[in-house]
């Protein structure tokens, strides 16, 4: 899988400026966060565990929400001093590639792709460059790019009205070498002075994928993003037998040991009347997750077969009181930037792709802590706190859809 995205976000915005002044295009608030959110949390969805980000104009504002709101994220900056052009800017960003390949995309436009396919054309065209197409109908704010029986790109049309055609989504699969090794000069254009002009000289291919697509560099487009990536309110009336639950474990479903670990089953004490919570839960779920940080194991405080002993004899207490858990997925790492440690949503994706019939826009993330509740605005799923051992934080809170007091009260509402 690819592993390692650029984001371009250096644009100025000119468009929008009377919309979202003074801000780079991609901090536009939408739906209540900058555009930039939405953009990594997809692309952290489908893989990708590495940012370089490509900044420009007021790149301060950038780096400034990223270290306030994506501490954990696995990123570099790099910063165009002067404008490199969209070329220039991803030959910058190249430099700082720890992979062979590295996806590409804009900070002010959503492609919702499917970047495993992608890439796996990618590497089956032995490809140097895969433009990602979207197919539209009726439009002339886009140009459009045809493609042979073999997908090779064979033509860039110019903008003007088309009835149907297939547009360049702004996403790519590179291979980030031989990009470099073309010696363009400082300032270029991606798009003019290396697909257009080379496509017929390289393995320049497109792959078509029907999938959401969102522009926000006309204020028409930022206006409909501020509902088609709004986030639905969350009511417990709604939960039904297709949803997912994950559960955090320490400070949930048992007490909690303070600034250190459970280690063995011994110390393993369940909350009053969670057992009883379970059996509630597998009535009204389709698949219950536990997602737990043991960072115990990778300090070499436990083993992963104390863990496993820890686990065993839950889920068998669980199961004798008449509830199930479907899987159990946790982070021994000691490492914050650690994909799968909450709150980065590793474990949530694992779950998805491993799990049949999991639908994270039907599920609920249930936790103690404020990690937890990040874990859950990064996987894009409802959060629910409990507050056992942090009742200090507030409520209402922007990463928090729903309070209890403990797991028994929440099941109990059901």
């Amino acid at each position: 899988m690819i592993k390692e995205a650029i984001i371009l976000a250096g644009g100025l915005g000119t468009r929008l400026k009377e919309t979202v002044p003074d801000l780079p295009k991609c901090m536009a608030p939408v739906a209540g966060r900058p555009f930039l959110f939405h953009v990594i949390n997809y692309l952290r969805s489908q893989g990708i565990e590495r940012f370089i980000f490509s900044l420009g104009y007021k790149h301060d504002v950038i780096e400034e929400y990223l270290i306030d709101q994506f501490a954990t994220l696995n990123y570099t900056c790099v910063i165009e001093e002067n404008p490199l052009g969209t070329g220039g800017a991803i030959q910058l960003a190249c430099t700082q590639a720890t992979q062979p390949y590295v996806a590409v995309v804009n900070g002010d436009t959503l492609f919702k792709a499917n970047l495993h396919k992608a890439f796996r054309f990618h590497i089956h065209n032995i490809a140097e460059c895969t433009l990602l197409l979207k197919p539209m109908n009726n439009f002339n704010r886009y140009g459009v790019v045809e493609t042979g029986k073999d997908y090779l790109v064979q033509s860039f049309k110019e903008k003007q009205f088309y009835a149907e055609g297939n547009i360049n989504a702004g996403v790519y699969i590179l291979d980030a070498q031989k990009f470099l090794n073309e010696e363009f000069p400082e300032v270029f254009s991606f798009e003019k002075d290396y697909l257009e002009k080379l496509f017929n000289q390289r393995r320049i291919y497109g792959l078509v994928q029907d999938k959401y697509f969102i522009d926000i560099g006309i204020p028409e487009d930022y206006f409909r993003a501020q509902t088609e990536l709004a986030k639905p309110t969350f009511h417990l009336k709604e939960i039904d037998s297709t949803w997912t639950v994950f559960i955090d474990r320490d400070g949930v479903i048992n007490h909690e040991k303070k600034d250190d670990y459970i280690r063995n089953w011994s110390e393993f004490k369940f909350y009053e009347g969670v057992i009883e919570s379970f059996k509630i839960l597998a009535q009204r779920f389709h698949k219950i997750i536990i997602v737990s940080n043991q960072r115990g194991v990778g300090k070499g405080l436990m083993t992963e077969a104390d863990l496993s002993d820890i686990h065993n004899n839950m889920v068998a207490e669980i199961e004798a009181g008449g509830g199930r858990v479907d899987k159990i997925f946790y982070c021994p790492s000691t490492d914050n930037k650690h994909p799968d440690r909450k709150p980065n949503p590793g474990m949530a994706y694992h779950a998805l792709h491993l799990i049949d019939g999991i639908d994270l826009n039907n599920s609920i993330m249930i936790g103690n802590k404020p990690s937890d509740m990040l874990f859950a605005r990064n996987a894009g799923i409802f959060s629910v706190f409990v507050a056992t051992t942090s009742p200090e934080v507030p409520f209402p809170h922007p990463d928090i859809d729903l309070r209890f007091k403990t797991l028994v009260d929440f099941t109990n509402s059901l």
